[in-house]
């Protein structure tokens, strides 16, 4: 199995920065997709930039299962949820490059996101596979790659190894630097 580039768990702190606020509102982008009382997925988390934003989404009654290779990364998240009073909602997880340790989750999420993290996992269609399993049917993944490094033709790649997954595309647009595409589980 190749080798995963991994993002420095230092560049999380960049990933938080009101730069990147500014490009990507996480509220705007998630709200369409994450309801009260919803199980969401954060793949590749980081330090929680689009986690706590579905965190307050889905509410009280929600949770947000929010999974990262590096501890650092996680631990960073759980200050982060501590602080703004969400932590009781975050299931803040170590995975490993071969598992997104989910085994558990069969069938219970309703939305995944994969924001900047698929051209850095090793095998593609074993990641889109574990996520198919974790959805509930019906449930969306939320796709999006920059579009440096990932030119046009290696995103098709990546959505042609989700549809090979069994996921279905329900729509595919551009985002201020990053193609995006929304899957839905059938």
């Amino acid at each position: 199995m190749p080798q995963a580039h991994v993002f420095p768990w230092w560049g999380g702190y960049l990933l938080l920065s009101p730069l990147r606020k500014r490009r990507v509102d996480s509220m705007e982008l998630l709200r369409p997709y994450v309801r009260e009382g919803m199980t969401a997925l954060d793949l590749g988390c980081a330090m929680g930039f689009f986690s706590l934003s579905m965190a307050e989404l889905a509410g009280p009654a929600g949770k947000v299962v929010c999974v990262d290779v590096q501890k650092r990364m996680i631990a960073g998240l759980k200050r982060r949820a501590r602080k703004a009073g969400l932590l009781d909602r975050i299931d803040a997880r170590v995975c490993t490059t071969d598992s997104l340790m989910l085994g558990d989750l069969p069938g219970r999420i309703d939305f995944a996101l994969a924001f900047g993290v698929v051209h850095e996992v090793p095998d593609r269609e074993s990641f889109f596979g574990e996520v198919h399993r974790s959805l509930v049917r019906g449930g969306r993944l939320l796709v999006a790659e920059p579009k440096i490094p990932v030119p046009a033709d290696r995103f098709r790649e990546t959505v042609d190894s989700a549809l090979e997954k069994g996921f279905i595309i329900e729509r595919e647009w551009t985002l201020k630097g990053s193609r995006c595409a929304v899957f839905t589980r059938n």
